[in-house]
C-alpha cells in the first residue's frame, strides 16, 4: 500500500478498503505520511466523501493508531462534544456540573478550528493552565477532581491529531466524514460508556441547514453506536452566539458569571439539555428532565462552581480562580464599540463572519504555527429579535492595534442585518437524534 494508490482512489470517487484507511491512519501517526499526502487526503474526503463503511472504517482506524482507554470507576464515564460554534462555551459549564452530578468526565478537546473557538484554547487563557498531559495524568485528576478537560495524548487517537491540523489550515474543515472520525476518534479512544453530540446548525455553525446536521447527526450517533458507545445527538440552533463574546479569555469570563450566579443565558439551557441526555442514559437520572434539573441545580448552587476551581488548579491554573477570576485573564488594550447605523430589529447574525472577525484579530489561527491572542475578541453582542436605536451598541471589539480593530468593527457591522420587522428567532433546542 502507498498513499498515492489511496488518494487515486479517493480522487476517482472510490472508497479505500478498511485496510487501505488503516495504513492512511497509522501513516498520519507515525509521519510516513506526507504533509502534502495529508492535505491531499483531506481534500479528496472532503470533495468526494467516504461510504457509511468507509467513515466507520477511518473513525476506528484513527481510534485504533494509539491507545484506547480502559476505566474502572464507581460511577459512569461520559462526555459531550460539539461540532462547532460561535461564543460555544458549553463544554466549560457542563463537564464541571456532570462531575457534580457523580459522573467522571475525560474530555479529550481540541483547539480553534475554522471560525469557531477551541476549548483548549479558552481554557488556556487562564493564567498557568496547562491542557497537555500524560494518561497517568490524567487519570490522576478524573479520578480525583470528576473531570478534566484536556488536550488529546500523544498515545490517543494521533492520527487525528495531525489531520485535524492540517484541516484547520487547508479548508476542509466542513466535511461530514471527516468531522465523524475526527471526533469520535478521540471520545472512542479515552474509553467512555456514553456520549451526548451538540450538533450545531446555523450561521455560526459548519452545518448551515437542518438536513445537514441532521445527516452528521445521523453519521456520529450510528458510528459511535456500532462502536459499542451509547450516543445521542441533540441538535441546538447556531444562528447567533450563544453567549454574547466570542474571543478565549472573554467566553472563560462569561463562563464564569454563570459559575458564580452573576449572570443567566440560554447556553444553561444548552448544557441541562446536554447533561439531562447524558444523565439518563448513564442511569444517574429517571429521565432527561431530571438530569436536566440536576445540571441546572449543580450550575445554580455554586457545585459546578468548586469542581471547576479544583480542575484548574490540577491543570496548574491559580488555586483561587473561582474566588478571583478576573485577576487572571488578560485584557486587550483597545477597546472600542460598534454603534447600529440606524434603528431596526437585529433580523440576521452572520455568526461565520463574526468567528473570522476574531480570527483576524490574533484570537483564532490562520496558520498551524499560529500564536493565539487569548485577549482580542467580541463582546457585549447584541441578541436576535433586539430592537436597537441608531447608535446603540451591537458589540464591544477588544484589540491589540486600532487598525486590527477598525478592521473587526466594519466586519461586525457587515455581519448584523437590521430589519423593519421583528424576526422570529429559532428555537434553541431543535430535535434528538439516536
Amino acid at each position: 500500500m502507498n498513499a498515492r494508490v489511496i488518494l487515486a482512489k479517493l480522487r476517482h470517487k472510490q472508497t479505500p478498503t478498511r485496510q487501505e484507511l488503516t495504513w492512511m491512519a497509522n501513516g498520519l501517526a507515525d509521519g510516513s505520511v506526507s504533509d502534502a499526502q495529508a492535505g491531499a487526503f483531506a481534500m479528496a474526503v472532503c470533495l468526494n466523501g467516504l461510504s457509511d463503511v468507509g467513515r466507520v472504517a477511518l473513525t476506528l482506524a484513527m481510534r485504533d493508531s494509539g491507545r484506547v482507554l480502559n476505566w474502572n470507576m464507581d460511577g459512569p464515564v461520559v462526555d459531550k462534544h460539539s461540532t462547532g460554534g460561535v461564543g460555544d462555551c458549553v463544554s466549560l459549564l457542563l463537564a464541571p456540573a456532570l462531575a457534580a452530578c457523580g459522573a467522571y468526565v475525560p474530555m479529550i478537546s481540541g483547539r480553534g478550528l475554522g471560525h469557531t473557538g477551541g476549548t483548549l484554547d479558552k481554557l488556556e487563557s487562564i493564567s498557568g493552565v496547562n491542557t497537555q498531559m500524560d494518561e497517568e495524568q490524567l487519570r490522576a485528576v478524573v479520578r480525583q477532581v470528576g473531570c478534566a478537560i484536556v488536550g488529546s495524548t500523544r498515545d490517543i487517537a494521533p492520527a487525528d491529531r495531525r489531520l485535524y491540523a492540517v484541516r484547520d489550515v487547508s479548508s476542509t474543515v466542513d466535511s461530514l466524514d471527516l468531522i465523524t472520525a475526527s471526533i469520535l476518534s478521540k471520545k472512542l479512544a479515552a474509553g467512555v460508556e456514553g456520549l451526548v453530540l451538540d450538533v450545531k446548525v446555523g450561521s455560526g455553525a459548519f452545518m448551515k441547514t437542518l438536513e445537514e446536521a441532521q445527516a452528521l447527526a445521523e453519521a456520529l450517533t450510528k458510528t459511535a453506536n456500532a462502536a459499542k458507545c451509547r450516543t445521542t445527538a441533540v441538535i441546538s440552533d447556531m444562528s447567533q452566539p450563544l453567549v454574547p463574546s466570542l474571543g478565549n479569555a472573554l467566553e472563560v469570563a462569561e463562563v464564569m458569571r454563570l459559575l458564580t450566579g452573576e449572570g443567566r443565558g440560554p447556553i444553561v439551557d444548552v448544557a441541562a439539555a446536554l447533561g439531562g441526555v447524558l444523565l439518563a442514559n448513564a442511569g444517574l437520572a429517571q429521565d432527561v428532565q431530571e438530569g436536566a434539573d440536576a445540571v441546572v441545580h449543580a450550575i445554580r448552587k455554586g457545585y459546578a462552581a468548586e469542581r471547576f476551581a479544583r480542575m484548574i488548579s490540577a491543570l496548574g491554573g491559580p488555586v483561587n480562580f473561582v474566588e478571583d477570576w478576573r485577576r487572571f485573564l488578560p485584557e486587550a488594550t483597545v477597546i472600542r464599540e460598534v454603534t447600529a447605523p440606524r434603528d431596526g430589529y437585529v433580523a440576521k447574525i452572520d455568526g461565520e463572519a463574526l468567528g473570522f472577525a476574531v480570527v483576524g484579530l490574533g484570537g483564532g489561527r490562520v496558520r498551524e504555527s499560529d500564536k493565539i491572542n487569548p485577549a482580542v475578541g467580541l463582546s457585549n453582542m447584541v441578541r436576535l429579535g433586539t430592537r436597537v436605536a441608531r447608535g446603540q451598541t451591537l458589540a464591544v471589539v477588544h484589540a491589540v492595534r486600532s487598525d486590527q480593530g477598525d478592521q473587526a468593527a466594519r466586519a461586525v457591522l457587515d455581519a448584523i442585518t437590521l430589519s423593519g420587522s421583528r424576526p422570529k428567532v429559532p428555537d434553541l433546542i431543535l430535535e434528538r437524534v439516536g
